[in-house]
């Protein structure tokens, strides 16, 4: 049976964040649904394709396989799926990796986000509160938007798009000790590969930039807001 909180992660050219991945849930006691989106054009698909071996017949962990949408497509397209199967959504990067506690975060997930619509992110000791790089809604927010981040975006500012939703409808909860770790070359806890240097060159940081900007500034967000403070009304 599947569980009612499912974290999608996007993945390409990292079959080996799969068993860390993996030993992340079990370390943590984690219940939640995972769901691995793998590029069927990635280089490294046999390597993915080894990993979802070892898994079969663990329900947590699921794969699917599909054309490259890039980091934004795939999420969206999984997530607007998922709406209608799951309560709640997840976004996790395949460099995070969720922190044990003394209660599990998908648990802390639940509880936040029990009382209606709204927004949870936690530590990812790289941002912390100024970013939710890894973040976890209420499937009615995908369902009523039609997508779990504004498709214009390719792989950045997604993070804060979903803060702009969070305060803006008033349902956003920063859990400072729910710790989903960045490894991110950043802060140097992994290194610099081809993905991260495909997605932090300088043409993705000036589209994606400026994509966010003229969302947030030229009605985009102003009618995703409208809409989701419609939801929450309705939910009240």
């Amino acid at each position: 049976m599947a569980d009612d909180l499912l974290v999608i992660i996007p993945t390409r050219g990292r079959p080996q964040a799969v068993p860390a991945l993996v030993q992340a849930w079990d370390d943590t006691g984690a219940t939640a649904d995972l769901l691995f989106a793998v590029d069927n054009d990635d280089p490294e698909l046999s390597g993915y394709k080894v990993e979802a071996a070892k898994l079969k017949g663990d329900g947590r962990f699921r794969f699917v396989y599909g054309k490259r949408l890039r980091l934004c497509g795939t999420l969206n397209q999984q997530a607007v799926k998922a709406a209608k199967r799951y309560r709640f959504l997840a976004f996790m990067g395949d460099d995070h990796r969720p922190r044990p506690a003394e209660m599990p975060w998908d648990a802390r997930i639940r509880e936040c986000l029990s009382g209606g619509p709204g927004i949870v992110y936690g530590n990812d000791l790289l941002q912390g509160e100024a970013m939710a790089t890894a973040v976890a809604m209420t499937s009615d927010i995908v369902a009523t938007l039609g997508y779990m981040a504004p498709n214009v975006l390719t792989h950045l500012c997604l993070d804060l798009v979903w803060l702009d939703w969070g305060r803006g409808m008033g349902r956003i909860t920063y859990l400072d000790d729910m710790v989903i770790e960045h490894l991110h070359p950043a802060n140097g806890k992994a290194d610099l590969d081809a993905g991260y240097e495909e997605v932090n060159s300088d043409a993705m940081v000036s589209a994606d930039s400026a994509a966010y900007y003229d969302y947030r500034d030229n009605g985009g967000l102003d009618s995703d807001l409208a809409k989701l403070r419609q939801l929450v009304e309705e939910g009240a």
